[in-house]
């Protein structure tokens, strides 16, 4: 009965939500984008162009996860088969095909990137540093505790070794390695001889093991400095890195000092921190935060052109923030070691070229930094890079250009759900676009080199249907980015738009967006400011293309400005900046662009204005007690006298074109809802050129905020939107009999505006945060709300009849107030701080899907490992080749490696099927042992070959210096008898 009552007091005279089921209401999970907690590692392959980012426990995520990201859209989510609880990632590292992480727990896990599964798990004890090469099957593992010993394990086989290395620095300094600082500290390998590794240890010292010799060939030990060790068991060292060629060797401390040795003599040729150099350690006085990350980079192709990049170590007593950054030391080429002086080897490291500081946001510090290389993974992942990807301590991510440190957009560089933590998010907003209108949005931008190449998209369904929801993206950087979310099917422009806000206003600091819209048919663009601008965005090719035009322009409070030459300099088609609104009434609280030309501002200074584009010029303004109608005070007198004292504002716009309550003919009209309940409608009449606005009354709902306004045809249910098609209509006296559906926290109306209070339906249990009146695709429309307590609910129309109801436990409780609803019937909600669910309320109920993309690109090889020079090898450096290393580490009776059979394969299929040895038939039969035996045997016989002509030259030399000696002989012989038979005869 009730039903009924609604339908007729709403004026609707049909049952417009015909068709609905109960049972059709049931959301699916379409998909997530963001990063659903804080970021703790990152790791960047360059072979396969992949990044890799772990993540910390949440609220949200009882476990860290690991994401990794392609081109495009191409992404997966990595996540143990057994998960637990409380663990966070600590480091991650890419390895051929493999992904291998290292948690909080000190386990080691093997990920294969082919079936994106975990593979293989092995805990240790107190985990201080891992250590992996791309051309390796070996991860050597350090431990911080009291034995100090490094453990292998074998990444090819998913096991530990036996193979181990005790506590080697206490066979040397005994006293200093005791407790904390007999552990292992940091670890690398050489970054040319593979047969090298650097042990650091915690108590200050540090030695290379050479596995050729099976023991340490060199300790290196600080500098002395008032007759006293200064650091060894003193400070913890924090850092061990190689020169790219391996010249010299620097270890890095908890005071922030750098000491750097020769590698061939162990004689200490530098002592700096990140402003210069040393030479007075007794006298140095600074308080330096310890060093975090170093890496020796090199640039380009040249290994001995080459900086040191420096996390940490600057001066507590620094007021800058900018100078909390991340340092480059530029140390130049690299002289010629056998040529040069001791004075000149300290003079290279010490640097003679300035300090540049990659500047963080002011108030954020560096946690951890991973650099970008272009091609080579070796050297550390440090050479010729092209960008610094930085985790900040406020959990956002930046990414700076190298080495210059200038900040590079994630637009269209990285995956979306890397945005929304670079920086994060404040407003989200939905538009839905015809795919027409969206395919045509394609910004043309001048960028740098892309960051991320690999993977490939995943097969996916052919698009569903004409319309494409388009999400608009607020951040912090006062950045908006505006992409399309999907239905789960093909994404044909799956770039990105971006929009620079605080560009457009004129200044970059307090410029924070609030409100954020965008017509669905024309793509005008708007967004709003908590200091009262508004700044509009029309699509058009940028006339200063390539040259920053900005000039100073009068700030005109209450009025439009110009703001064309505020276009970004990059940008050569896109949005671009078109008027500036400087309303000066508070943040902005409500905006709405229509698809006609006009678009109504609210602020929370209680004021609303009206603007006409085709001046452009502001048609209407007045704050907002003048236009609505006041309650009598003989209802609800407690309530109305409190809400009295509040200051009334506009929360929800919108426009339409219908007949109103009285009226013979349609009009443009525009809705406007306040926080109090008030609805107010205005008339938009030509005028001239222009246009006026009209207010044509108001109604009071329940009190409460208005949350959304949905203009809808009574008789076929359509949107009754103001469209050119509409308005168009309107010449020839077309009429649109029309509802408005409003939604308030506490209720839903249905009435003819302006005066008719219709028909309503109240929420008695919970408060609604978001709502719309939805059209999905072959479905009658019905009204969608979300509540504080996680539930969505669907109402029909006009009876209000809840057609059914969910429960979405996985959003975020704190943040339904920021969701928003698709036209289509996408809910987009938060189900954490930084990440997003698309779900589609008339669905199956069907989880999260798992993404088809593949990680792996064959045509992406991993080149050969740089190695020793030629000098290096005649002053008797032993090449160590790795399979040498498989053989002094695994033993003998290890079969060879997956790495290894591939390798052969890719052989034999370049060689046409034929193999080194034999018949390709004899090879395919060929098992591991036979394999082993014929490596063995292959290598003998090149060792044999090397050993006869080294005995050939060896003979030849001994002959040619017998040759020599009888010729001198001869020669003195002479000149004696010369000299005699002078003197006698």
């Amino acid at each position: 009965m009730a039903s009924f009552l609604r339908a007729k007091q709403s004026g609707v005279a049909t049952d417009l939500s015909a068709g609905l089921l109960p049972g059709s209401f049931n959301p699916d999970e379409l998909a997530r984008y963001g990063i659903n907690s804080q970021v703790s590692c990152l790791a960047y392959d360059p072979t396969r162009s992949l990044l890799a980012v772990g993540t910390s426990p949440s609220t949200f995520s009882p476990r860290g996860k690991i994401y990794v990201f392609g081109r495009d859209r191409v992404h997966r989510i990595l996540q143990p088969p057994n998960p637990s609880g409380g663990v966070s990632y600590r480091q991650l590292a890419f390895v051929n095909h493999l992904l291998v992480s290292l948690d909080s727990n000190n386990e080691v896990a093997l990920w294969d990137l082919e079936t994106c599964t975990q593979t293989s798990k092995y805990s240790y004890v107190k985990v201080s540093s891992l250590v992996t090469d791309p051309a390796l099957d070996w991860a050597f593992v350090g431990s911080a505790s009291s034995s100090g010993d490094v453990q292998v394990y074998d990444l090819d086989r998913a096991r530990p070794v036996p193979f181990r290395l005790g506590n080697l620095a206490k066979e040397v300094y005994p006293r200093e390695m005791i407790g904390d600082r007999a552990g292992v500290a940091a670890m690398a390998l050489h970054p040319r001889d593979i047969g090298k590794l650097a042990v650091g240890y915690a108590g200050g010292v540090v030695g290379v093991y050479s596995f050729k010799m099976g023991g340490v060939q060199r300790w290196y030990e600080p500098p002395p400095a008032g007759g006293m060790m200064m650091m060894r068991g003193k400070v913890k060292l924090t850092n061990v890195v190689w020169h790219p060629s391996g010249t010299f060797l620097m270890g890095g401390y908890e005071n922030g000092v750098m000491v750097f040795w020769d590698v061939k003599e162990g004689r200490v040729v530098g002592v700096r921190d990140v402003y210069g150099s040393l030479d007075d350690l007794e006298g140095d006085k600074r308080d330096r935060v310890p060093l975090g990350r170093v890496k020796w980079a090199c640039k380009g192709n040249n290994p001995d052109d080459t900086g040191l990049v420096v996390q940490g170590g600057w001066d507590r007593g620094e007021q800058q923030s900018g100078k909390k950054g991340i340092s480059f030391l530029d140390l130049g080429p690299t002289p010629v070691y056998a040529t040069s002086s001791w004075e000149v080897l300290g003079g290279y490291v010490k640097g003679k070229g300035e300090r540049v500081v990659m500047e963080m946001p002011p108030g954020a510090e560096v946690v951890d930094y991973v650099l970008i290389p272009r091609q080579s993974p070796y050297f550390d992942g440090a050479q010729d890079p092209l960008a610094v990807m930085a985790m900040l301590s406020s959990g956002e991510l930046i990414t700076m250009s190298f080495p210059s440190g200038w900040a590079i957009s994630p637009t269209n560089m990285l995956h979306p759900s890397l945005s929304f933590v670079h920086p994060f998010v404040q407003r989200i907003g939905v538009a839905s676009l015809g795919r027409e209108r969206w395919l045509g949005m394609v910004e043309k931008r001048s960028q740098g080199e892309a960051i991320l190449k690999g993977g490939k998209v995943g097969s996916t369904r052919r698009k569903m249907v004409d319309v494409r929801n388009v999400i608009l993206v607020a951040h912090a950087d006062s950045t908006v980015r505006i992409w399309d979310v999907g239905f789960a099917d093909e994404v044909e422009n799956p770039g990105q738009l971006q929009v620079d806000v605080a560009r457009a206003v004129g200044r970059f600091e307090d410029v924070s967006v609030s409100e954020v819209h965008m017509a669905e048919g024309t793509g005008e663009f708007a967004a709003g400011t908590k200091t009262g601008e508004v700044v509009v965005y029309k699509w058009g090719v940028n006339k200063f293309d390539g040259r920053d035009a900005t000039t100073a322009l009068d700030p005109k409070p209450g009025g439009l400005t110009d703001i064309s030459t505020r276009a970004e300099p990059s940008l050569k088609e896109g949005l671009q900046p078109f008027v500036l609104y400087e309303m000066a009434q508070g943040p902005i609280s409500a905006l709405c662009v229509s698809d006609v030309g006009f678009i109504a501002v609210g602020s929370e200074g209680g004021h609303f204005s009206i603007i006409d584009l085709r001046g452009p010029s502001v048609i209407y303004t007045s704050p907002v007690t003048e236009f609505i109608t006041q309650e009598k005070k003989s209802f609800s007198l407690k309530k109305s006298s409190s809400s009295h004292n509040k200051l009334e504002f506009p929360t929800a716009i919108s426009f339409g074109v219908m007949t109103l309550e009285g009226d013979s003919y349609s009009s443009i009209c525009c809705f406007v809802g306040t926080n109090l309940g008030h609805i107010a409608t205005f008339c938009l009449l030509p005028s001239g050129q222009s246009y006026t606005a009209k207010p044509a009354g108001s109604i009071k709902t329940s009190g409460d905020r208005v949350i959304s306004l949905s203009p809808i045809n009574s008789e076929t249910g359509s949107p009754a939107t103001a469209t050119g098609q509409s308005v168009a209509g309107l010449r020839s006296n077309v009429q649109t009999p029309g509802v408005l559906v409003a939604v308030t926290q506490s209720e839903i109306r249905i009435f003819k505006p302006s005066t008719n209070k219709g028909a309503s339906k109240s929420f008695d249990d919970q408060l609604c945060d978001s709502a719309r009146v939805i059209h999905p695709p072959n479905l009658p429309p019905s009204v969608v709300c979300l509540f504080g307590d996680r539930t969505t609910r669907a109402y029909s129309i006009p009876s209000l009849k809840e057609v059914g109801r969910a429960s979405l436990s996985m959003l975020d409780p704190s943040r339904t107030l920021s969701c928003v609803i698709s036209k289509t019937g996408e809910l987009i909600a938060w189900n954490g701080p930084s990440e997003i669910a698309v779900m589609p309320v008339y669905g199956s109920g069907k989880g999260l899907p798992v993404s088809t993309d593949s990680l792996i690109s064959p045509e992406r090889t991993l080149p050969p490992r740089p190695t020793i020079s030629n000098l290096q090898w005649i002053s008797g450096t032993q090449y160590v080749s790795p399979t040498d290393l498989d053989l002094l580490i695994g033993g003998e009776g290890r079969p060879p490696s997956k790495r290894v059979v591939r390798a052969e394969e890719v052989e034999r299929a370049a060689a046409g099927g034929g193999g080194y040895g034999g018949s390709s038939s004899q090879q395919q039969q060929e098992g591991w042992g036979d394999y082993l035996v014929r490596q063995v045997n292959e290598r003998a016989e090149k060792l044999s070959f090397v050993d006869d002509a080294m005995m050939k030259l060896q003979e030849a030399s001994s002959g040619w210096a017998e040759d020599v000696n009888k010729t001198v002989k001869e020669q003195k012989r002479g000149l004696l008898l010369g000299g005699l038979k002078k003197s006698f005869f």
